[in-house]
C-alpha cells in the first residue's frame, strides 16, 4: 500500500512523457524536492498516450512501449513509484507490470471492463471522477473497483462541467468521497482547464492552480495531482494548465503548510 496518512500524497510530473530528456529534467527536480521534504509522498506521473486530444492532429505521446520504458527509467534512476493512465482493458496487464498505480481517465470512470481490468493487476487504481458525475455517484465507481478486488483505490476530482468550456470544483466533494473509505486527491491542474477553448485544444488558467490546491487541502483532501513542465509553452499537451517547473517547489511547499495546518 502506497498511501501514508502521515505524508502528503503528491502525484506530479509532465502531462505527456514527451522525451527522456524532459522526464529526467522533471524527475530530477522532484527528487530534490522529495529529499528536502520528507513529509511528501511523491508519485511520478506521465502519459504515454494522450488518447482524448481535442483534435485528430493533436500529439499523443511516445506510445505504450516507449512510454513504459521511460517510466521504468524514472523508477530505477530516481527512486519514484510511478503512475500512468490506461484507456482500454487490454492495456492494464502490460502497464501493471511496470507502474505502481494505474489511472482511470475522468471520461472513462464508469467503464466497467476497464475498472475491473485495472483492479485485477493488483496495482493501485487512481480513478478520476468524471466531469459529468456528482461526488455521491463515485460510490458506484468505488463499488466496482472493490468488487473486482482492487488492492488500493484513490479518488481524484477535477471538477464538474459548469457551462461551456469551464469546470468548477465543489470543495464538499472531498468530504463526500472520503466517506467511501479511500483517499481523495485534488487534480489542481486539470481543474483549471478550459476544455476545447484554444481553437482545437484545451486552454487553461494556471494562475488558479495554487488557489484550488490549497482550498482542497484545507477542505480535507489527502493529496494533490499537479502537472509540471520545464517550459509549458512548448509542452505537447496541456501547456496552459501545467505549472512551470521553476515555480513548482515553492508551490508545493506552500501547499504542504496548508496540509499541516488543516491537520493540526
Amino acid at each position: 500500500m502506497l498511501h501514508d496518512k502521515r505524508r502528503l500524497l503528491l502525484i506530479a510530473g509532465p502531462c505527456s512523457l514527451e522525451s527522456e530528456s524532459n522526464c529526467r529534467t522533471v524527475a530530477k527536480e522532484l527528487r530534490a524536492l522529495a529529499d528536502r521534504l520528507p513529509e511528501l509522498n511523491v508519485v511520478f506521473k506521465g502519459s504515454y498516450d494522450k488518447a482524448n486530444r481535442t483534435s485528430l492532429g493533436g500529439v499523443r505521446g511516445p506510445g505504450l512501449e516507449a512510454g513504459l520504458e521511460l517510466l521504468a527509467m524514472v523508477k530505477k534512476d530516481y527512486r519514484f513509484p510511478t503512475l500512468t493512465d490506461v484507456h482500454g482493458p487490454e492495456q492494464c496487464a502490460p502497464v501493471g507490470k511496470v507502474v505502481d498505480a494505474l489511472q482511470i481517465p475522468a471520461f472513462m470512470c464508469r467503464q466497467t471492463d476497464l475498472l475491473v481490468a485495472a483492479a485485477r493487476t493488483g496495482r493501485i487504481v487512481n480513478v478520476k471522477k468524471g466531469q459529468f458525475l456528482s461526488p455521491q455517484e463515485m460510490r458506484f465507481v468505488v463499488d466496482k473497483l472493490e468488487g473486482a478486488g482492487a488492492a488500493e483505490i484513490w479518488q481524484t476530482d477535477r471538477g464538474t462541467t459548469f457551462g461551456y468550456q469551464n469546470l468548477v470544483v465543489d470543495m464538499r466533494s472531498f468530504s463526500i468521497m472520503a466517506a467511501f473509505g479511500h483517499p481523495t486527491v485534488m487534480d489542481a491542474t486539470h481543474a483549471v482547464q478550459l476544455p476545447g477553448a484554444a481553437g482545437g485544444s484545451s486552454g487553461g488558467q494556471r494562475e488558479f492552480v495554487p488557489v484550488l490546491a490549497k482550498a482542497a487541502l484545507a477542505a480535507g483532501a489527502d493529496g494533490l495531482f499537479m502537472e509540471t513542465h520545464p517550459d509549458p509553452a512548448r509542452a505537447v499537451s496541456d501547456g496552459p494548465s501545467q505549472v512551470p517547473l521553476a515555480e513548482f517547489p515553492a508551490l508545493v511547499e506552500s501547499c504542504l503548510r496548508i496540509w499541516k495546518a488543516a491537520r493540526a
